[in-house]
């Protein structure tokens, strides 16, 4: 009941009939650490990396909305990986990951490794780790200790709040509270992929967000995916940028609308 009560009080702000008293656990960390993150680490599993990947998305919602901003991004992912599957201390090591990106003439580029490697880390984990009843405790754990990782390394740690099944809409209230738990717990902004991908539905359910596990993003999953991490990253509403990944107009239209609605309610004090 008490997360179902989460997902209900979160679509009711949406709808104008929210009362802050009725709210679950709401995000400590409203803003992130910099409003236009110059470099970004993703770290996940193929939630991600479908589709293209979820970083090349992202960038492509940044050059659209911030002409001229250059953002580095690196995704490092396991298929079926948890949070205790990845060596994030090793991805921040010198000469490494993030040591030399490609221009658009596909041009080597190599950065200056006196720079910081990372403004940013996006952490993932498995799709229902965060509520299995002995890996719960491995995501709490690992929350943790990445997040002290990437802080060490100079950078700022981000949770990406996955989504439900398509056949299990009682994920996102759990996956919600999972994750905003121990955001708060470590200090760390929150990505409300989840909540977005319930708000698409419960608008318009013809959109498929999914292929056809049920679990997997869409080309649709995947833009509102990166929609919600431009709007919650960036500071910024995705509404009326270009860059659509060869969705039709209106789709695109109704996904960046979602996506900004979402963020917006989710960090809403």
């Amino acid at each position: 009941m008490r997360v179902t009560g989460f997902l209900l009080c979160w679509l009711l702000l949406l709808t104008g009939g929210f009362s802050p008293a009725a709210a679950q656990t709401r995000p400590a960390v409203r803003v992130p650490a910099t409003d236009r993150p110059a470099s970004i680490l993703y770290v996940g599993n193929s939630f991600f990396y479908y589709n293209n990947s979820l970083h090349n998305h992202v960038g492509r919602l940044v050059a659209a909305g911030l002409p001229g901003h250059r953002l580095r991004s690196s995704s490092i992912t396991i298929s079926g990986s948890g949070f205790e599957w990845h060596d994030v201390d090793s991805y921040f090591r010198p000469g490494a990951v993030g040591a030399y990106t490609f221009d658009a003439a596909n041009n080597i580029v190599f950065n200056d490794p006196k720079q910081k490697l990372f403004d940013l880390a996006i952490l993932m984990d498995c799709s229902q780790c965060p509520l299995h009843p002995t890996l719960g405790a491995t995501f709490r754990e690992y929350a943790r200790r990445h997040s002290e990782t990437v802080r060490r390394h100079g950078a700022q740690p981000v949770f990406f709040m996955s989504w439900a099944y398509a056949d299990a809409p009682e994920m996102t209230a759990q996956l919600a509270e999972a994750y905003t738990r121990a955001a708060n717990d470590n200090g760390a902004y929150v990505i409300p992929a989840g909540l977005a991908f319930a708000l698409a539905i419960a608008r318009r359910p013809q959109v498929n967000l999914y292929v056809a596990d049920k679990r997997h993003p869409s080309l649709a999953g995947t833009y509102l995916a990166a929609a919600t991490t431009y709007a919650a990253l960036f500071g910024r509403s995705p509404v009326g940028l270009a860059y659509t990944a060869g969705l039709d107009a209106d789709t695109v239209a109704f996904l960046q609308n979602v996506a900004w609605d979402a963020v917006q309610a989710y960090l809403r004090p």
